[in-house]
Formats: C-alpha cells, structure tokens, sequence
C-alpha cells in the first residue's frame, strides 16, 4: 500500500523514529480540500498511545478538510544541521499516514494535559485554568497511524 523508501542506507528504526515524534516541537499536518489541493499546516501535537493528537479551534480549512477526507500525512523534523561546504544537510524526520478524528471527554481531557506538560511545565496550575476556560473552544484530533517511517542523514 505504501511504497518502500528509495535510500534504504537512510531509513531509520521504529525505535529511532518514534522518538523523533515524541522529542519533535511541531509537526506540518497536510489534509486533501474538497478541490483536491493538498493544504499543510505546521502544527504543536503530542505523540501519546501510538498516535498523534493536536488540538485546534471549532472551525477552519483543516477541519474541513478532515471531514471531506480523513487520510493525513504528519511530518517532524527533527535535529538539522547544514553542511555549506558538501552542500548538503545533515537531519532527521519523522513521517506518519493515518486517519483523523475528533476524540472527547476523558481522552481530550488527557491530550490538553499531555499539552501543557510538553508545551508549558513550569505553569501547570496556570494551564489547567486555561483549558477549563477555552474547552469548549477547543477540539482535540487524534490520527490513528496507518504507516510510519524516519529517515535521517547523519
């Protein structure tokens, strides 16, 4: 279903990959429109029980587009380095294929704390006051992963 990676010298371990994903500060989502033009979008997320969640407001082009299309692609990079001199660049990267879908109650409620532990540790207490203030305004996605692969030049 998904084809094989071309430099098979550079593809990375499951074990490798995955923590690219749990260590990555964002990732670009990218989702289909309803007139077939691909539509990315950089993105803060967890990586939390083999999927990936990112939080969003009620409305907007990703959300459209997940509901035309629930088949996404997720990309992180991870660490960069670029070499001027062999014009190239050293790097890492994560890339994941799933389906989207909004998840609630309980499971939300994990995914916002899971948030503010990644995004913001040292104001906890202050967080979670936010998130009882701004959940109704908030949805949380959920991508179930279908297909994982990272590749990385060292």
């Amino acid at each position: 279903m998904f084809k094989d990676m071309r430099r098979k010298d550079r593809k990375l371990g499951n074990a490798e990959t995955l923590e690219i994903l749990k260590n990555g500060e964002y990732g670009i989502l990218s989702t289909i429109s309803e007139n077939g033009y691909p539509y990315a979008v950089p993105l803060s997320y967890i990586y939390m029980n083999d999927s990936i969640y990112f939080d969003c407001s009620l409305e907007g082009q990703k959300l459209d587009n997940i509901k035309h299309d629930d088949k996404v692609s997720f990309c992180v990079i991870g660490k960069t380095h670029v070499l001027p001199d062999k014009f190239t660049t050293n790097y890492e990267s994560a890339m994941i294929v799933g389906r989207a879908s909004e998840v609630l109650d309980e499971e939300k409620n994990k995914v916002l704390l899971e948030l503010l532990h990644k995004y913001s540790p040292n104001d906890i207490e202050k967080g979670k006051e936010y998130i009882k203030k701004s959940d109704r305004a908030t949805k949380i996605i959920k991508i179930n992963i279908e297909h994982i692969s990272g590749k990385a030049r060292k």
